[in-house]
């Protein structure tokens, strides 16, 4: 009797999350389907599949690369969101090492800063941040590194300290009595055991620079350099009139790179998350 309740309510949660997980996926695959269509079609009927005069086929596609200059966008999208995570991945997580081990007040009083990063309102500090980066030369692809830097350490930090409390001590004891110095010890025995971690920071904050609009908008010199994100506001024309083909085309070739590497990368996010969560 009780395994059959259980049969029940397993069937109905699994019911649940699979309504749950369409109507997440639903906004993706309309915005698939229209980046085929002719715009007149996109505006009458979105719902609809794309055929006859409404199909356009790669049309909207060429289009949006010509106008918008994406492969450049392109590049530089990528060049931030490598260049940003891997600076984050790297000094967060000696950072948190460093806070963990050291264990006195200014170790603690940093952390605190840390998490006042992760809750301050990012409206609060956008337009000071534009007038700083331009006055210190941050308005370039290599300088908005060091800006997302400065936003994503405290997630980062939050979960790296958490791991690195799990980590026993002895390890790098017993490394230091073999020789070891401080940097070998970091990378050869707390990297390889902060891995789980370190990938699932790294999902997350590739995801979240790949798709940032405002963070490059406000900082970058648009006049040489363009994120995918800002290159398609670009398909805006005059008196409010938008070129919803082309701009449904760059969308989908946008989020493709960030979803084929969640897809890869995902089976770390739990375990680097719940990692970093149980000693924390």
């Amino acid at each position: 009797m009780n395994e059959g309740r259980k049969l029940k309510h397993g069937g109905l949660w699994t019911l649940l999350f699979t309504v749950i997980s369409l109507a997440w996926v639903f906004p993706i695959v309309l915005v698939v389907i229209n980046s085929f269509k002719q715009k007149a079609y996109i505006s009458k009927n979105a719902f609809s599949i794309p055929t006859g005069k409404a199909f356009v086929g790669f049309e909207n596609y060429v289009r949006g690369i010509e106008v918008t200059d994406f492969f450049a966008s392109f590049g530089w999208t990528a060049l931030i969101t490598v260049g940003s995570v891997l600076l984050i991945l790297v000094c967060t997580s000696m950072c948190a090492w460093w806070i963990v081990r050291v264990n006195n007040w200014a170790a603690k009083l940093l952390y605190v800063l840390f998490l006042f990063n992760m809750i301050v309102p990012f409206q609060m500090v956008m337009f000071t941040l534009s007038k700083i980066a331009d006055m210190l030369g941050l308005n370039t692809p290599w300088g908005l590194c060091f800006v997302y830097l400065g936003f994503g350490a405290g997630l980062a930090v939050f979960i790296f300290t958490g791991v690195v409390k799990g980590i026993p001590v002895e390890l790098e004891e017993a490394a230091m009595i073999d020789g070891a110095s401080v940097p070998r010890i970091f990378f050869q025995v707390v990297v390889p055991i902060m891995r789980p971690s370190i990938v699932s920071v790294a999902i997350l904050e590739a995801m979240w620079i790949w798709n940032d609009y405002l963070l490059p908008y406000l900082t970058l010199d648009l006049r040489h350099y363009k994120t995918i994100s800002v290159a398609i506001q670009y398909l805006k024309g005059g008196y409010g009139s938008v070129d919803m083909g082309a701009m449904m085309a760059c969308l989908v070739l946008a989020i493709i790179p960030i979803i084929i590497f969640y897809l890869i990368c995902q089976k770390h996010i739990v375990s680097g998350v719940m990692a970093g969560a149980v000693k924390g």
